[in-house]
């Protein structure tokens, strides 16, 4: 069956928030006396931030959160920009008709304001963040979250993401799932997840549909 509802991941996926996520862990480790490498930073981008800084410091994780999104947000507009052709090819998709969600294992407000900045939100029917559910990716309750709200079916549905969390996320809710080449972590370490397909260039979802 064709595809008729996206959920898109946000960071990595739709927006480029590398640098920034990068920049915020960097900055947060450091102020409690902890230093990691680019690449060693690179594998904390994408697990909710409470489960990464509490296997390091576990009796402060509520102010290391605090301190990594106030650096995140004071820093977010001096980063952040849409990944190429992101814009037009929802532009696309909403022209065919396919309803676009986003699920994300960001902040509502902090997600909204990307969506916001990066002027996507005319092409967003409805974003599922972190504190929306009970229970982040890979668990599937924000994705199926998302086809509630979208009355949508999951034989025509499609997740699409740069990290394990979102192929994983989408497999265990039962619809099909895409990993994008451009993530940070790369094709290779997506295609051990074994999406359903992977994109090279955001405009090859076109072909999905």
């Amino acid at each position: 069956m064709s595809i008729r509802t996206i959920l898109f991941d946000l960071d990595g996926t739709l927006i480029d928030t590398n640098e920034l996520i990068s920049a915020s862990f960097a900055y947060t480790f450091e102020k409690y006396g902890l230093v990691f490498t680019d690449e060693e930073i690179l594998q904390f981008n994408g697990p909710p931030l409470v489960d990464t800084f509490r296997a390091f410091v576990p009796e402060q994780v509520d102010e290391m959160v605090a301190t990594y999104r106030k650096h995140n947000m004071d820093h977010h507009d001096l980063y952040v920009h849409a990944f190429p052709h992101v814009k037009s090819t929802l532009q696309t998709l909403q022209d065919k008709g396919i309803q676009i969600a986003v699920v994300t294992s960001k902040m509502h407000k902090v997600a909204r304001h990307g969506i916001e900045f990066t002027e996507l939100d005319p092409y967003v029917e409805h974003l599922i963040a972190l504190d929306d559910v009970d229970n982040a990716k890979p668990h599937p309750e924000s994705v199926i979250k998302a086809m509630e709200l979208l009355n949508a079916d999951p034989k025509t549905t499609l997740m699409v993401g740069d990290n394990s969390q979102d192929i994983e996320a989408g497999h265990n809710a039962g619809i099909r799932t895409a990993g994008v080449e451009w993530s940070h972590k790369g094709k290779e370490f997506l295609e051990t997840y074994k999406p359903t397909y992977m994109l090279a260039d955001m405009r090859d979802i076109l072909d999905l549909i």
